[in-house]
């Protein structure tokens, strides 16, 4: 008991200290409107679990916040200095108490010496919790053309814990992209390596395979993975891919394919499956991605153009075919599910839900890289009706991009340059059981003002994770500069 005391005294002049140099609104003046805030997370819906949605008031000449939460279910939480910095323990706990209830906050800010009190404003937290440990991602420098440092990493969504999972630095002039895993989980995944020692990485089980870069009956490297569900399997594409940039227009890079087709490759017989149906002449297949009961392959195709003058010609429609995983083989027949080209419209990055409920695919004016299209939007497929949607209530003027769900498709995540845009951004969303999305939530930081200001690269290609990736960095260099590579067979199915 007296040991304790002893402690409670040591600490009493730090908590004199803060107290005392915490900001408290004195004669505040009462505002008609709510407090415009950075990032602006009024009225949107949370998962219970997340980290703390700190922010900033939009006025840099704001010098002090004071920010009162208060849960609808119960709950009092105080948030107070140059920005609203919530305790994280503190956090989740009124926000777990608040399931399914709304959180209500009065913002006061203090500017050239006088305090305003704002309208409070809500957050509310969902009933559905969200079913991932954290986020994979890649970041690179938004220019694409040049990338510097980047690298791909793993950031667990209830705190703000971020670690890399393998960066360019190991080895000397490596590019990492694509990291893709089974349906959020970490046991498979595949990530591309591009330079001197380029290999196409497939971790599955206690297997890691190093695929050869390249193979001459593709023609090209294997990218954008999609996991079959049974983990036997991964489609691809194989892409020759160019870029070009404007001189003088709103969209500053353009990414075409002067050949693309579509594959399926069996990571257990390490064989890749050719089909002449889905790697047609004239024809450009891409971005596959199987259905979440493994029947079905999805893919967009576009007729082949004259590069690079026809690149804004270049329109993709949204196909499937029938998947036999036994065999390894793909049905007779191809479904056209939307032909948006006869709109002029093209369609990209299709992703079905893994309920089997929908598809979210983004459209814009032409072309499959979306990221620089300020058009490109996310649309939203129903799979039972086949009828199909803007998602307006997520959509901004500028480009959303690179989309993909929760393991249990109550959430969702996409790629967004509607910040400031130059750069992408990871936002979070949630889908009602009538299929509306809430309103998106950009992915919480410390302090996310000097954070996102700061950052000068964009993110790209992310996904959910069940949780961490365990990776050795240090072997990974190793294996990546040596002649470690496996060479696929190859069997032609048609």
């Amino acid at each position: 008991m007296r040991k304790r005391l002893h402690h409670l005294l040591l600490l009493l002049p730090c908590l004199l200290a803060w107290a005392a140099c915490t900001p408290t609104p004195k004669n505040a003046v009462k505002a008609n409107s709510q407090p415009r805030i950075y990032p602006d997370y009024t009225g949107v819906t949370i998962p219970a679990g997340i980290a703390p949605l700190n922010f900033s008031m939009a006025d840099d000449s704001v010098t002090a916040v004071y920010v009162e939460m208060k849960g609808e279910k119960g709950g009092h939480l105080v948030a107070a200095g140059s920005y609203a910095d919530f305790d994280t323990d503190e956090w989740h706990a009124i926000v777990e108490q608040n399931k399914g209830a709304r959180l209500t906050l009065t913002v006061s800010a203090e500017k050239g010496g006088r305090w305003v009190e704002y309208q409070p404003f809500a957050i509310y937290v969902s009933k559905h919790r969200l079913d991932a440990w954290g986020l994979t991602y890649r970041r690179i420098a938004p220019g694409y053309e040049i990338y510097s440092h980047m690298g791909l990493y793993q950031r667990n969504l209830s705190t703000f814990d971020e670690q890399p999972i393998i960066e360019n630095t190991q080895v000397a002039g490596m590019c990492v992209n694509c990291h893709t895993a089974n349906r959020t989980n970490p046991d498979q995944y595949v990530y591309h390596i591009r330079g001197q020692h380029g290999a196409t990485f497939v971790h599955h089980g206690q297997a890691d395979d190093y695929l050869q870069a390249k193979n001459e009956v593709l023609g090209g490297s294997m990218v954008y993975p999609y996991w079959h569900p049974s983990g036997r399997y991964c489609a691809f594409s194989t892409n020759s891919t160019s870029q070009m940039f404007h001189t003088a227009k709103k969209n500053r890079i353009e990414v075409y394919d002067s050949k693309s087709d579509v594959f399926v490759y069996d990571v257990e017989h390490q064989t890749l499956l050719n089909d002449s149906l889905t790697m047609r002449q004239d024809w450009a297949e891409n971005c596959p991605a199987f259905s979440p009961d493994g029947r079905w392959l999805y893919y967009i195709t576009a007729r082949q153009q004259a590069y690079p003058n026809g690149y804004d010609h270049e329109r993709y429609d949204l196909c499937r075919v029938a998947f036999d995983a036994e065999t390894g083989r793909l049905g007779d027949t191809v479904d056209t599910l939307l032909r948006v080209s006869e709109k002029e419209k093209s369609l990209t990055w299709p992703r079905p839900s893994y309920d089997g409920r929908y598809l979210m695919y983004t459209l814009a004016d032409y072309g499959y890289f979306t990221v620089w299209h300020p058009e490109a939007d996310l649309w939203l497929l129903d799979l039972a009706t086949l009828e199909t949607r803007p998602m307006d209530e997520v959509n901004s003027q500028r480009a959303e991009s690179f989309h993909n769900w929760s393991g249990d498709s109550r959430w969702f995540l996409f790629t967004s340059r509607r910040d400031d845009g130059l750069y992408t951004r990871i936002y979070l969303s949630c889908v009602d059981d009538s299929g509306k999305a809430t309103k998106p939530f950009l992915l919480p930081q410390r302090d996310p003002k000097t954070y996102y200001r700061e950052l000068l690269y964009s993110y790209n290609t992310p996904d959910f994770a069940s949780r961490p990736v365990r990776y050795d960095r240090r072997q990974a260099g190793i294996d990546i500069e040596s002649d470690k590579r496996v060479s696929p067979t190859t069997k032609k199915m048609r």
